[in-house]
C-alpha cells in the first residue's frame, strides 16, 4: 500500500492517502495535529490494519495547529468527501460534536480514540489505557524517584485536551492517599506545541525553585522540559518524566533529564481504531456491554458510555529504552 500526500485546499490540512487499485472502504484517521511523532507512529498502525482487513482507503489527515477550529475544518473536508468512517483524536471534547453530529447523520461512522469526543458526538471512544491507571502512573514515575516527597509540577497539552485532563484529574485524586509526600504546585499548558511548552516549562522552574519533577502527559511537553532542563544543567535536581515516545526521549534517559517514562504503543493504537470503525461500516452496534475485536490486539468491550481501554502504560528507563526506541 502506498502513501500518496495530498495538501488541502483549506485551512492547514495535509492528507496521506494509501490508496489500492481495489478500495472500496474509506477510513479517515484524524489527529490532534500532524508532524507530531506520536500520531505518525498511530498512522503507521493504522495501515497495518488496513492491509489486514483489505479493501480499505485509509486517509491519514490532521491539522497543522492543534485547534479544534483546524480540526472543524478537516472533518468538514471528509463529509463532503463521504468518507465510511472518521476516527479522530479530539482537541476539544465538545466543539467538535456539532460537525461529528453532522457526518453520522449522513452516514459516516463515528469512533474517537487516544482524546475523545463527547458521547453524543461519536458511537465509540478508545482510551490507550484506564484513566485512572494512567492517571496513578504519571504521579507514581516522579514519586518512585523522590523518597522524601517534593514539589512536582505538570505539563499538560492544550487546556481542554479531553485526554490529559481526565488524566490530571485521576492524578490529582490518588495523590492524598498513595502519595501523601507528592505536592503538586502547578498545572501549566503547552498547547502540543514545542515552543510553547518549553516557555511553560522555563516558567516553572523559575516560579517554584525547590521543584523537583515536572510530569508532562503529552510526548510533546516530554521532550520540551527535558530540553530545558538539560539546557538550564538541572540534571539530577529536576526529573522530567510522563508519557513520552521511546525514539524521541531515549536521549533524555541517557543523559539523566529523566528516570523513566511511559507510554501505550501508539502503533497498536492507531492499528485499533481502524479496526473498530471497520466494525461499524459491517454494522455491528455500539451499546454498552458490547465487544469488538481489535485485531491481534485482542479485543474491548464497551462501558455504559460507550467507551473502552485498549491496555496498560508500559514503563521505559535505562534497562529497555535502547530495545524499545528501534520500534516507536
Amino acid at each position: 500500500m502506498k502513501l500518496f500526500k495530498l495538501m488541502a485546499a483549506t485551512a492547514a490540512a495535509a492528507i496521506l492517502l494509501a490508496t489500492p487499485a481495489f478500495a472500496q472502504t474509506r477510513i479517515a484517521l484524524v489527529v490532534k495535529s500532524l508532524g507530531n511523532g506520536f500520531f505518525d507512529a498511530a498512522a503507521k498502525g493504522a495501515e497495518e490494519a488496513a492491509k489486514e482487513i483489505g479493501g480499505i482507503e485509509l486517509i491519514y489527515t490532521g491539522p497543522t495547529a492543534a485547534t479544534a477550529e483546524a480540526q472543524i475544518e478537516v472533518v468538514n473536508s471528509l463529509i463532503a468527501q463521504q468518507v465510511d468512517a472518521i476516527a479522530i483524536s479530539a482537541n476539544d471534547p465538545d466543539a467538535l460534536v456539532p460537525v461529528l453530529q453532522r457526518a453520522m447523520q449522513r452516514g459516516i461512522k463515528v469512533v474517537s480514540w487516544d482524546s475523545g469526543v463527547a458521547p453524543e458526538g461519536r458511537q465509540i471512544h478508545l482510551n490507550p489505557s484506564e484513566t485512572a491507571l494512567i492517571g496513578e502512573t504519571i504521579i507514581k514515575l516522579a514519586a518512585d524517584y523522590l523518597p522524601e516527597g517534593g514539589d512536582v509540577a505538570i505539563l499538560s497539552a492544550a487546556s481542554t485536551a479531553t485526554n490529559q485532563n481526565a488524566w490530571i484529574e485521576a492524578a490529582k485524586a490518588v495523590i492524598p492517599e498513595k502519595f501523601p509526600n507528592i505536592n503538586l504546585v502547578a498545572t501549566v499548558y503547552g498547547d502540543d506545541d514545542s515552543v510553547k511548552s518549553t516557555e511553560e516549562a522555563r516558567g516553572l522552574i523559575a516560579a517554584y525553585p525547590d521543584l523537583k519533577a515536572i510530569i508532562a502527559p503529552t510526548t510533546v511537553g516530554v521532550v520540551a522540559a527535558a530540553q530545558v532542563v538539560t539546557d538550564q544543567n538541572l540534571i539530577g535536581k529536576i526529573n522530567v518524566t510522563g508519557l513520552a515516545l521511546p525514539s524521541e526521549f531515549k536521549q533524555f534517559i541517557d543523559n539523566g533529564a529523566s528516570q523513566a517514562v511511559a507510554l501505550w504503543n501508539p502503533i497498536d493504537l492507531g492499528y485499533s481504531a481502524v479496526y473498530l470503525a471497520n466494525d461499524l461500516i459491517k454494522g455491528e452496534e455500539a451499546a454498552p456491554g458490547a465487544t469488538f475485536s481489535i485485531g491481534k490486539v485482542g479485543e474491548v468491550t464497551l462501558d455504559d458510555t460507550n467507551s473502552a481501554a485498549m491496555a496498560a502504560p508500559f514503563q521505559f528507563d535505562k534497562t529497555n529504552i535502547e530495545e524499545f526506541s528501534k520500534i516507536y
